[in-house]
């Protein structure tokens, strides 16, 4: 079925960089797609050389002109993708972060026990990451624009399971309060979205996830679980002009889970 113009016209000559599609169930992936229905020009990057063959077709799928490699631990390729994007389209409008990483004996053990390397990876690729993109971005939003990070409850509330990730989703969190404060007089609104639990590749690292999913289904006032799309919706909205004063925000995605207790 043909989408409505108005749909497809809401972000009509905006142009973004989505960051952390891993494959088509990533939140990133509902989050570019979303965009892309809009009418948004959307840049797509992926980790490495092994997860390239999965996302490429998604980028393909939105007809992403700009397609590059980025690892956060990798020197140089952050900067590589803004030059690109400044080169080519002089301009940017929307940012998509959804990545983190914790080392697996970090989100495998209690937060006690971390380790300081440990700790400092699980900042440096979760919540710095977003700082530094945030700082490229700025001198390309001359017209003003949006910028997004993925959060999860567990940044206000002990997850089980969830461990070191949860600090670092409050830095994060925190994070964008600070930025928010300082971009706004630029017209750039910054906030963290946080999704209910998801099947992601990224979850899959947390134990007992499906447990937490059957819960939170089980619990949420909605009675249903959030999908990427739902999620990408949510956002590409918060990027619309409708939504220019709101901004410093963690908004829950998650059909009221987060108010139960």
């Amino acid at each position: 079925m043909t989408e409505p113009e108005t749909i497809t016209s809401l972000l009509a000559g905006r142009k973004g960089l989505v960051v952390g599609i891993a494959n088509d169930q990533s939140i990133a992936w509902g989050c570019a797609r979303a965009f892309h229905r809009f009418g948004a020009e959307v840049a797509v990057t992926y980790l490495n050389e092994k997860a390239k063959p999965h996302v490429e077709p998604l980028a393909r799928a939105i007809d992403a002109g700009i397609f590059m490699p980025l690892d956060m631990s990798v020197e140089g390729q952050v900067e590589a993708v803004f030059e690109r994007i400044a080169s080519e389209w002089g301009q940017l409008d929307f940012l998509v972060h959804s990545i983190a990483f914790a080392p697996r004996t970090a989100l495998h053990g209690r937060v006690v026990d971390v380790g300081r390397a440990d700790f400092a990876t699980t900042m440096d690729i979760s919540c710095w990451s977003f700082i530094r993109m945030a700082q490229l971005a700025e001198p390309l939003m001359t017209r003003g624009g949006s910028l997004f990070t993925m959060s999860f409850y567990g940044a206000q509330a002990v997850v089980d399971n969830y461990n070191i990730m949860g600090p670092a989703k409050a830095a994060l969190e925190a994070s964008v309060r600070y930025i928010a404060a300082e971009l706004g007089p630029r017209g750039i609104r910054v906030h963290a979205i946080s999704p209910g639990p998801l099947a992601t590749r990224a979850a899959s690292g947390i134990a007992e996830f499906d447990e937490l999913m059957r819960k939170a289904q089980a619990r949420s006032p909605s009675r249903s679980l959030v999908d990427i799309d739902d999620v990408g919706m949510a956002t590409a909205f918060l990027a619309h002009d409708a939504a220019r004063h709101i901004t410093g925000q963690t908004l829950f995605i998650d059909g009221g889970y987060h108010i139960v207790s």
